[in-house]
């Protein structure tokens, strides 16, 4: 089109020139301006279709940079109900253990993107290439400001540092510097923090530093329904100059704390009722220490034999207070004491009167 339009105004330029020849220079000044007419229509056109073209193409780069990390994890066909219910680990392998990303997704340059919070405040996926330029340089500051969803301050004596809940940043502060990003924090338990997210954060941090090249990195919180706190997260990481071969991995990581029970669709919790049924043999063994001290108390219950003894004791006093009445019985057998003799004149002995020899 733009070819014919300029072929047709040069074509009506000749015969204006032409008629100009024939007709003197009265037609001369309309055939310029027409000539000028044209060459502008088509210096403009081809400034309108660059930059229409510019303006066409910019849109489309943010919109894929913006949806890339969502849109990716869900054409994985990655679920939530893949997952095994938790036993005793803090995390568990995902897709062999290797991340969903495609060649295209590998790149030698450091950026991070946070999803926007949805309709219910809730985080997206974190996205980020983690390189030494990204690193934070100055100490963290306070995140105590940021209330994510289903964010409830309770303390359990079941829990390392008693505080169920952590402010877990989706994105670990030592590997990005974000701080109190609203975006990069949901409500993790002191377990998903420290014993599920923290040991692959440190990977990544050491190897980014001892080498100095970059890690791609993409931390995806799972919510079910419309729940507030997380079931759990999912990790995807590559190292990118070494296609992978000292840092792979993806990983599931439980959000949960073992001896307590959460409430995902609100955050709150209770103490798990194994915990509560371990706990009350264990309370009876501090009061059953002081059964047996009792029960020892025949230690202290020496008093307990004495008085026995004592009881004891009575009746053989009062055997003892018996036995005199007999004594006084055999004692007073003297009744012959009392009795006459005789007197035997001649030789002068006594003799009872039964005796014989009275005569």
């Amino acid at each position: 089109m733009k070819r014919r339009k300029i072929w047709v105004l040069a074509a009506a330029a000749s015969a204006m020139l032409a008629l100009s020849a024939c007709g003197g220079s009265a037609a001369e000044a309309p055939a310029q301006e027409s000539a000028a007419e044209a060459e502008e229509t088509v210096s403009e056109e081809a400034q309108e279709e660059p930059s229409d073209t510019a303006g066409e193409s910019e849109p489309d780069e943010q919109t894929q940079e913006q949806q890339e990390p969502d849109q990716q994890l869900s054409d994985t066909g990655f679920s939530i109900s893949d997952i095994e219910e938790y036993t005793d680990q803090a995390y568990v392998e995902i897709n062999d253990n290797k991340p969903y990303f495609s060649e295209e997704d590998l790149t030698e340059q450091s950026f991070e993107y946070y999803s926007d919070l949805d309709e219910l405040g809730r985080c997206g996926t974190a996205y980020a290439c983690i390189g030494i330029d990204l690193m934070p340089t100055e100490e963290r500051g306070s995140i105590s400001q940021v209330k994510p969803t289903g964010w409830k301050s309770v303390e359990y004596d079941v829990v390392d540092g008693k505080h169920l809940y952590n402010r877990c940043h989706l994105i670990g502060f030592q590997l990005s510097g974000e701080n109190a990003n609203e975006k990069n924090l949901i409500t993790g338990t002191r377990y998903l923090n420290v014993d599920g997210m923290l040991p692959f954060e440190n990977m990544i941090a050491d190897y980014v530093e001892e080498t100095e090249n970059h890690v791609l990195y993409r931390v995806t919180p799972v919510f079910e329904g419309d729940n507030l706190v997380a079931s759990g997260v999912l990790l995807e990481a590559q190292s990118v100059e070494d296609q992978g071969e000292d840092i792979q991995f993806c990983t599931y990581v439980y959000n949960v704390q073992p001896g307590v029970e959460i409430d995902y669709e609100t955050g709150e919790s209770r103490l798990a009722e194994a915990e509560l049924q371990s706990q009350e043999p264990a309370e009876e063994p501090e009061s059953e220490p002081s059964l047996p001290e009792p029960t020892e108390e025949p230690e202290s219950e020496p008093p307990l034999p004495e008085p026995a003894d004592d009881r004891k004791s009575e009746p053989a006093s009062q055997e003892q207070a018996e036995e005199p009445e007999p004594e006084p019985e055999v004692a007073a057998e003297p009744e012959p004491r009392g009795t006459d003799y005789i007197l035997n004149t001649s030789t002068k002995k006594f003799h009872y009167p039964s005796c014989g020899s009275v005569g």
